[in-house]
């Protein structure tokens, strides 16, 4: 058994059978590892293996984007990783082309949101965690978009009430990052919903540059 290489990248069933083949009963050992805590169920049939076997640390942002895709980080998660916000986000929060969608795990609540795909697509990056692992995460301006297009009933019809929006309510700080790039706001709102809201946002970003 040789379960370290799969290190912290999520693994399904049918893998992890194969992988304990030589025993009597792989459903029973990994029943067996599950009870031990070196292997977390993340879902039904996807698992990944514990840091004292992998001796690897989870990343969960990697987890993140393996446990349902596609999809990248974004939203609070997002601008707490770019240090836009001061507040620890506890839920992963994520977007995805697919249908919305939650799991509750022993690792946290991991949560996705529904956007077009021609939207999906714009303003992601490729990130490392602390363990070394890449994984894709929301440009932090395409992270301000995500939270105002999925904000339900989200209206703000000036620069003043955006700003006061994004600097009094979600608290970002705007001084952490200097070189935004409005192009990725144009480009969201050329296929995104919220175009309104989205125009304060791209003008706020110009003035602030």
């Amino acid at each position: 058994m040789n379960l370290a290489r799969f290190g912290n990248i999520p693994i399904n069933y049918a893998t992890l059978a194969n992988e304990l083949k030589g025993y009597l009963s792989p459903k029973d050992k990994i029943a067996a590892l599950e009870k031990q805590q070196l292997l977390i169920r993340l879902k039904k049939g996807v698992f990944v293996v514990a840091p004292e076997i992998s001796h690897i640390e989870i990343s969960r942002e990697l987890i993140a984007n393996h446990l349902y895709g596609p999809s990248y980080i974004s939203l609070e998660t997002a601008l707490s990783f770019h240090r836009l916000i001061p507040e620890r986000v506890y839920s992963v929060q994520s977007v995805t082309t697919k249908r919305a969608k939650q799991y509750n795990t022993p690792l946290g609540i991991f949560d996705y949101r529904t956007v077009p795909e021609n939207y999906f697509s714009i303003g992601i990056q490729q990130k490392k965690s602390e363990s070394k692992s890449i994984f894709l995460i929301a440009s932090p301006e395409k992270a301000v978009c995500d939270l105002i297009v999925l904000s339900n009933g989200l209206r703000l019809q000036s620069v003043k009430a955006m700003k006061v929006y994004l600097l009094d309510n979600m608290r970002i700080d705007f001084t952490e990052k200097e070189d935004w790039n409005t192009e990725i706001i144009r480009e969201c709102m050329a296929v995104g919903k919220k175009k309104t809201e989205l125009s304060h946002l791209l003008n706020l970003l110009e003035k602030h540059e």
